[in-house]
């Protein structure tokens, strides 16, 4: 019958061919490095891993701007954390709400919280960076650890689990900064987008290729941030705060990770997809400063992830047209890709904290996000690479 005939024609070999490749990677790509989570929090659950037993003291760094209810909200757990000896530096950054009212109400009764702030009339493209450096200078200790005024600590031991892994040779801790979750598809587009980013840096990060993290929960030394210039070489950019230095500093033997459910930092993702994408727009503006390096071990991802899906539909098209076996062929790597994917993003998301399971958005998130990024980097992309976009 026609329908079982067994030659094939040039562009189904073609296309079948450039489909299995891309799924061998796509396949090697979750194995190796989004699976990473997984397995670090098998070796977690044993106990293999080690950890320095003594509290050290640290510096927390928190910038806010016109934050005052955030950090009426958030900053009293920050300071509940369940550790010797920590103080928490908070930077106004220029606000005109209450912030510094409350600040000095919230001090009498916290002696080691303090406060610095960046003038309302400060000229620079980016105050914040401006801001965390002076918090930075003023610290007394040499570890700090750095999050966002709208974050909530997920326990009373996220500073704990953060600084065990300071171990003599590391210099940068990388955590994870979750976003919560509602019952609608913009926040699934969005934890999942989160979450992925998240499993990516950090899953690269464990095999010794680390190149960015979230100023959300990120921890350093005070040396290696002085050592690498600051934020000297990224002043020109209004972002970058976080991931440029990470990509800058991070070495093979410099960083660990942190991925205990007690040290995740949670925050409120944004409830408009204009919001939203402004958001990226300021995280992609950047992505162009990364190292060459870098880009090209995340940037083959999102290619392949492409080429999976259009020769994944242009096989189904030739081999319904000429031979049902292409069709099976095709359909049997869609779905060892599916439940690859089901079977790592899933259990990460329960291992974090997260109560969504993905099923049939996981599919969804993962054709519209690559191409939500494309639009923005293309259509809405920024002027001279972020220096003249306009930041909600």
């Amino acid at each position: 019958m026609q329908f079982f005939q067994f030659n094939f024609s040039v562009a189904e070999i073609i296309c079948f061919g450039t489909l299995l490749m891309v799924f061998i990677y796509q396949e090697y790509f979750y194995v190796r490095y989004i699976n990473g989570v997984n397995r670090y929090a098998k070796k977690l659950q044993k106990s293999d891993i080690e950890f320095i037993t003594a509290q050290p003291p640290v510096s927390i760094i928190i910038c806010a701007k016109n934050e005052e209810q955030n950090l009426k909200q958030f900053l009293p757990q920050i300071l509940a954390q369940q550790y010797a000896d920590f103080e928490v530096i908070v930077i106004d950054d220029g606000s005109y709400d209450d912030t510094t009212y409350f600040l000095d109400t919230l001090k009498r009764k916290h002696p080691n919280l303090r406060s610095t702030f960046v003038p309302k009339s400060t000229k620079t493209i980016s105050t914040k960076k401006l801001g965390i450096s002076l918090g930075i200078k003023a610290a007394k200790n040499d570890l700090l650890l750095l999050t966002d005024a709208d974050c909530r600590p997920a326990s009373e031991l996220w500073l704990a689990q953060m600084v065990r892994n300071f171990t003599s040779e590391t210099e940068l801790i990388l955590g994870y900064g979750a976003y919560n979750e509602e019952d609608t598809f913009l926040n699934r587009m969005i934890t999942y987008d989160t979450l992925f980013v998240a499993l990516q840096y950090l899953g690269m990060a464990l095999v010794h290729k680390a190149y960015m993290g979230v100023g959300r929960n990120l921890a350093y030394r005070k040396s290696v941030f002085f050592e690498n210039g600051g934020f000297t070489p990224t002043l020109h950019l209004k972002s970058g705060d976080d991931d440029l230095f990470v990509n800058r500093a991070a070495t093979r033997t410099n960083t660990r990770v942190e991925i205990s459910p007690q040290s995740v930092m949670w925050s409120e993702p944004k409830h408009t997809f204009e919001d939203w994408m402004y958001q990226k727009m300021r995280h992609l503006s950047v992505s162009g400063y990364y190292s060459v390096k870098s880009k090209a071990q995340i940037g083959v991802e999102p290619i392949t992830r492409g080429l999976f899906y259009a020769t994944f539909a242009a096989t189904l098209v030739f081999g319904i047209l000429g031979n049902i076996l292409t069709c099976a062929a095709a359909v049997l790597l869609f779905l060892i890709r599916y439940f690859t994917q089901f079977f790592t993003v899933n259990p990460a998301v329960r291992h974090f904290g997260g109560a969504r399971k993905y099923v049939f958005s996981l599919p969804v998130a993962d054709i519209f996000i690559p191409l939500f990024n494309l639009f923005i980097l293309i259509i809405k992309r920024p002027t001279k690479k972020g220096r003249n976009i306009f930041w909600k």
